[in-house]
């Protein structure tokens, strides 16, 4: 799933955090990134957020209920 126009880091990890099952962000190169570690999470806002923004990302979430929420945040920031 591709998530787009993210605005709020932070909000952005909550929800992730929140997700029950594994959540990976899939890089231009085709790698995959588990986003529930905390290293990850800490690297990426350094690299990827750190102009505070970011246009789209490419998500692969397993659980139906983590793709839910994720939906959820990119529609209605929650």
């Amino acid at each position: 799933m591709k998530i787009q126009n993210i605005t709020d880091v932070d909000k952005f990890f909550k929800v992730i955090d929140q997700c029950s099952g594994k959540v990976e962000l899939v890089s231009p190169e085709g790698d995959r990134i588990n986003l529930k570690s905390k290293l990850t999470q800490y690297l990426s806002m350094a690299t990827i957020f750190s102009n505070g923004y970011i246009d789209e990302l490419e998500l692969i979430a397993y659980d139906k209920d983590d793709i839910d929420r994720l939906i959820s945040f990119m529609y209605q920031g929650q």
